[in-house]
């Protein structure tokens, strides 16, 4: 993760917060024939301790030895920014392109949990973005048909990533003036929407 403090400077509860409400990351561990990566949905607990995440049985990290040290990716919105942006080049001279982006990184270990802590999971995490859903009833596995849910189960096994630290990248040009980081997201926000999103947040700083 980027090194430069003045870009990790936000507070252990808005790096959470952010992983909670986006709740999908690239799960990572050194498996014995090399780096191994999953994209998966994760639910933290209340005090952010635990993440519980599921992997299809036939996924190379299912089948690697654990316990072991594991690291959850959660990205944001990401954009690049032009040095033309930032204003006149007399003005503000020898700038270079750069990229802007949020990314909070769990670092924890990873370890199987017992079947039974299957289904609960699944229903939880279903439940939880299913109630940010607006404009209709909330889905529950009771509209399946009877035995589905079981079956199609079979081919996942529940996991539990156990958090035991917590990094987080807000790069959003906190290193310019307040009026050159300002001509930056001016022009940001005429772009796409996560352009516009990495132009809201760059606004929000002082």
């Amino acid at each position: 993760m980027h090194s430069n403090p003045a870009f990790r400077q936000d507070p252990r509860e808005r790096n959470l917060a952010f992983a909670r409400a986006r709740g999908f990351g690239v799960l990572t561990l050194n498996g014995p024939d090399g780096p191994h990566a999953s994209h998966v949905p994760f639910l933290l607990n209340d005090d952010a301790s635990i993440a519980e995440l599921h992997l299809a049985r036939s996924n190379p990290i299912a089948r690697t030895g654990l316990p072991a040290p594991a690291l959850l990716a959660v990205s944001g919105p990401d954009a690049y920014i032009s040095p033309d942006w930032y204003g006149p080049h007399d003005q503000v001279p020898d700038q270079v392109p750069t990229w802007n982006y949020v990314a909070v990184h769990l670092r924890g270990h990873l370890e199987p949990l017992p079947d039974d802590a299957l289904r609960p999971h699944v229903e939880a995490l279903s439940a939880e973005h299913e109630t940010r859903i607006t404009g209709k009833r909330p889905w529950t596995s009771a509209k399946m048909t009877e035995g589905a849910m079981p079956r199609m189960m079979r081919m996942i096994l529940p996991f539990r990533f156990v958090v035991t630290s917590v990094e987080g990248t807000w790069k959003l040009n906190q290193n310019k003036t307040p009026e050159v980081r300002a001509r930056a997201a001016e022009a940001l926000a005429r772009g796409n929407a996560t352009a516009q999103d990495i132009a809201a947040l760059m606004r929000e700083l002082p």
